[in-house]
């Protein structure tokens, strides 16, 4: 088992440093061919100079596609990593470009780099498509046991049948069944196991097990396991130590995190500004109702205020004055609605919650007090989220979707705070750029999840 996962691991990497290069090789025909007699005008470049100019494209286009999981081969869905790729190619291509106008000291045409960047999305479309072929052609999907508790298997069952390409479940056992049977049944034929929502102390018997036979597992997290996870380790005495603070963030955390959020939140509102004015003027043509929607939200430490959005439903919404998510296909969703939520444009107004300092551009979806009290019924544990400021986007949002369930998006956000770096906030805006075209990360929520918001709880 490990030499097939040290070959998998070489096969991907190999695969992956390819699809650089192939990328990589059309900028440098270009380079050559297009841009560099134009550049020669005012700078004559000598073999280093042309290795340093390939150098930084190919590195530019390993830390994008890094980031945005273009590289993750048998991980993603092909067409995950089919999006990263072009994401990642066109984040390159502008900055090269306009590195290429600054050596040339002058806007260089666009048109080389335009014709580039199509080559390289066919050639990425290609390559995504063999090396997809190719790995389920040699790494068919594990088989897999699922152990669990009292809660249906429905959902989890749900979730890995969407990846049937990678995850094949082909037992079923309950908790009640007994470790000894289970550990047993785990040695038979299994490449994993799936431990879901079963009783702390039997779950780290079976984990303890599994690991001495060297088994892989999946295990879905509680509340508690996410907190430990953010916890700093200590050597005081001659026994580790974990810590878990009593604060989320350091002053100095919170200082630079401010700082980002006021120098991002101006720069959008001057390039967004055009786009915010002509959907404001469409808003108002269409049903001569108000442009901004605002509602209560609650930040850090419960403190409301009042969040502002372009307004996406008729002016009657909630009429009767209850407060309910929106659905799947809510027919409160006016037409103009179901585009600017669908490309995110109703949620530019909060650019300037953001400058007031009322949000952050990264951290858990702000909720209304309503909402917040009936998830606390349920999970008490829903009030950690808020020892942060609320965000535009968040972890939540980049791994999740808008119809995630409120106890997964809590364990992400909870993930998201205690897991906290500013590169972390960079990569998150860097990914909230790729979320804008995926169209279920802007799914309502289904009608059972509106009215029935029971969830599971740690055991």
């Amino acid at each position: 088992m490990k030499r097939l996962e040290s070959m998998k691991r070489m096969i991907v990497l190999q695969l992956s440093l390819l699809g650089l290069c192939l990328q990589a090789a059309v900028y440098a025909y270009v380079w050559f061919e297009r841009y560099y007699p134009l550049v020669l005008l005012k700078l004559k470049f000598y073999v280093n100079g042309h290795i340093l100019m390939l150098g930084i494209y190919f590195v530019l286009l390993l830390f994008f596609t890094n980031t945005y999981g273009g590289l993750k081969i048998g991980y993603l869905k092909p067409s995950d990593i089919f999006f990263s790729q072009v994401f990642s190619l066109l984040a390159v291509n502008v900055i090269s470009y306009f590195q290429i106008s600054l050596m040339r000291n002058w806007l260089a045409p666009i048109g080389p780099i335009l014709q580039a960047t199509a080559v390289q999305f066919l050639v990425a479309g290609i390559w995504t498509y063999l090396c997809n072929v190719f790995y389920r052609s040699v790494f068919p999907p594990r088989e897999m046991m699922l152990v669990y508790g009292e809660r249906s298997i429905d959902d989890i069952l749900n979730k890995f049948a969407t990846r049937k390409d990678k995850f094949k479940i082909v037992k079923c056992m309950n908790i009640s069944e007994g470790l000894n049977e289970i550990e047993q049944e785990a040695l038979r034929r299994y490449d994993a196991v799936v431990l879901w929502d079963i009783p702390t102390q039997e779950r780290n018997k079976l984990l303890k097990f599994f690991y001495g036979k060297s088994i892989r597992v999946y295990m879905m997290p509680k509340i508690t396991d996410v907190l430990i996870q953010g916890s700093d380790k200590l050597h005081l005495f001659d026994t580790p130590m974990f810590l878990t603070r009593e604060y989320s963030l350091t002053v100095e955390q919170r200082a630079v995190k401010r700082l980002i959020d006021i120098v991002c939140a101006l720069l959008l509102i001057i390039i967004t500004s055009p786009i915010m004015l002509v959907t404001a003027i469409i808003i108002k043509l269409y049903d001569n109702g108000p442009v901004l929607y605002k509602q209560v939200r609650c930040t850090r430490d419960e403190a409301e205020f009042n969040i502002m959005k372009f307004r996406s439903m008729r002016v009657d919404a909630e009429k009767d004055g209850v407060a309910r998510l929106a659905a799947k296909n809510d027919s409160r969703i006016t037409p103009i609605g179901k585009f600017i939520r669908a490309v995110r444009i109703d949620e530019l107004p909060q650019l300037f919650n953001i400058l007031n300092g009322e949000m952050s551009f990264i951290g858990p979806r702000p909720e209304r007090p309503e909402i917040i009290a009936q998830y606390v019924e349920e999970m008490p544990e829903f009030v950690f989220r808020m020892k942060v400021k609320a965000g535009l986007a968040g972890y939540a949002q980049v791994y999740g979707k808008y119809n995630t369930t409120p106890y997964d998006k809590l364990k992400l956000d909870l993930a998201y705070i205690e897991n906290y770096t500013v590169w972390l906030d960079i990569k998150l805006m860097l990914l909230t750029l790729k979320i804008l075209f995926r169209p279920e990360s802007t799914e309502g929520v289904e009608s059972k999840q509106v009215t029935a918001l029971k969830q599971e709880g740690d055991k």
